[in-house]
């Protein structure tokens, strides 16, 4: 078993509100984090914010502000973000800290002195909200392809990394490595975009035409393009030409979590880079897709942009949370809804695992006062044993491959086998007839034990409403043992509680609507 994991989120920019494109990314970062701590694995998350460019210099002259004011203040708001969704990252990176300027200066000096870096005058369509120019053959319609907004002309002297030169490696490395970039249609995806010419990659602005950002080192009249700032944070915030020892234990990166629309950057500029500097590659890069709202795109001007504090505050944070999570495969697109939040909350939750914790507790407390009864060694609640440890196994499995709504189906079909194993045991009847006390000792001790799986397996995106579970079953707080049948020690002390996740009702779903979508 691998002993470190290191994984991490884009760091994201400071131009707007944070919503559920990136509580999105996030949250998945996180559960994955929590999951392999309870692993007992090193684990390093990096989130934080990226800072330079021309739309944060533009942004912060329409407000009246510094720009240094203007990205302080989005950057705490992403901070106080991560904060209220119970985000567990390690360190928070800001392209402003001073530790991240020096990694950018001295790779950027590394690479002109190796030959990597060349100047020359450039003539090109250039697009400034996404600080990026096009050749000719990529406009559509005259427009950015990416953005789909008007370029301008721009001809001047710029710095160039030599990116196309690692051209036929990258296709050969892609193509040796299937699980290098993930899911597979971003692969082929990114093999098509290799399919063409690769160009050499613009990585300077004059600060003639715009001055924030981080001033090249073998040139003190330009700044450096902002991705090829960016992209180094995942070096910089792991320590590289700083602590060696501590960047050798955590580089190079086990997880980029990524959205589709960032994956050249990250599976072209950042590769070829790394190719360059002579770093390690990440083991993987995953891109997940899109949510619209309501089968909509999300847009200011239709004022459908879900805010992630809304939701919380209308349905509980760890409801928000498995619903992110559980509601489309981890790779594709999905649209928010609120009744597909309202009914997977609902049909889950409330309906399947909340109902099965709070009757199974229950019967615990009526028919053996409170304590968790001792198995008598029948082959009772063998069944459930399996189930659980194939349940368990198959969660792994797909955590492994980043597949995280399929390692949620998992627990969901466990809960409904525990569920049915209650139906069929009738431990209401066992409890009405003294010979067969031994059997319904195994069938609330079974069925307890399923709940600590349950638990245990629910606890890396639910792990607020899982602290509340550990207590109701007895056991120590943020500690739900291994993944071997047998954790829960017999006269532990159990208790029923509150429940855990409160069905929504008709009225309420509509005070949720118009608490999440007040616009809408």
């Amino acid at each position: 078993m691998a002993k470190k994991f290191y994984v991490t989120t884009p760091i994201y920019y400071v131009n707007d509100k944070p919503h559920i494109g990136h509580l999105y990314t996030t949250v998945a970062a996180d559960f994955l984090a929590r999951y392999n701590r309870m692993e007992g694995r090193e684990v390093f998350f990096l989130t934080g914010t990226d800072e330079h460019g021309q739309k944060a210099d533009q942004a912060a002259k329409e407000k009246g502000q510094s720009v240094k004011e203007h990205v302080d203040f989005h950057s705490e708001i992403f901070k106080n973000l991560w904060k209220e969704m119970n985000i567990s990252h390690d360190h928070f990176v800001r392209t402003t800290d001073a530790g991240h300027l020096k990694v950018v200066r001295e790779t950027l000096q590394k690479l002109y002195e190796k030959g990597e870096i060349y100047d020359d005058t450039y003539e090109g369509w250039y697009c400034v909200p996404d600080e990026r120019f096009w050749m000719e053959k990529d406009l559509v319609d005259g427009n950015c392809p990416d953005c789909g907004r008007k370029v301008d002309r721009i001809k001047e002297k710029n710095y160039f990394f030599k990116m196309g030169r690692h051209q036929q490696w990258l296709i050969d490395y892609i193509k040796a490595n299937e699980d290098f970039i993930a899911p597979k249609s971003r692969r082929n995806e990114v093999l098509g975009f290799l399919d063409r010419e690769l160009d050499d990659l613009c990585i300077s602005r004059p600060k003639s035409r715009m001055s924030w950002g981080v001033e090249l080192p073998f040139d003190k009249d330009y700044v450096t393009y902002v991705w090829f700032d960016a992209l180094q944070n995942y070096i910089s915030a792991a320590g590289f030409r700083g602590d060696g020892e501590r960047f050798k234990n955590i580089w190079p990166a086990d997880l980029h979590l990524i959205g589709k629309d960032i994956l050249t950057t990250h599976c072209v500029y950042w590769i070829t880079m790394l190719k360059a500097i002579g770093l390690p590659l990440p083991k993987r890069i995953f891109a997940h897709g899109w949510w619209t709202v309501e089968g909509k795109k999300m847009s200011k001007s239709l004022g459908n942009v879900v805010e992630p504090l809304r939701v919380k505050e209308a349905v509980g944070l760890d409801q928000f949370r498995y619903f992110l999570m559980k509601e489309i495969q981890f790779g594709s697109d999905g649209d928010f809804s609120v009744d597909g939040l309202v009914s997977r909350i609902n049909v889950d939750l409330s309906n399947n695992f909340g109902n099965l914790v709070s009757r199974s507790l229950k019967m615990v407390s009526k028919y053996r006062g409170g304590k968790l009864p001792k198995p008598s060694g029948t082959d009772t609640a063998a069944s459930l044993q399996k189930a659980a440890e194939k349940a368990i196994d198959s969660y792994t499995k797909h955590l492994e491959q980043t597949a995280i709504n399929k390692a949620l189906d998992e627990v969901i079909s466990f809960c409904d086998i525990v569920n049915g194993f209650i139906v069929e045991s009738e431990p209401w009847n066992l409890a009405k007839d003294e010979s067969k006390s031994e059997i319904l000792d195994d069938v609330l001790y079974g069925v307890v034990e399923s709940i600590r799986y349950i638990g245990r397996m629910l606890l890396p995106v639910m792990p607020g409403s899982m602290e509340k579970l550990l207590l109701q079953i007895g056991l120590e707080k943020g500690n739900y043992g291994s993944d071997s049948w047998g954790g829960m020690k017999p006269g532990a002390v159990i208790s029923a509680g509150e429940p855990l996740f409160p069905r929504i009702d008709g009225k309420m779903k509509e005070k949720v609507k118009a608490a999440v979508l007040p616009d809408v």
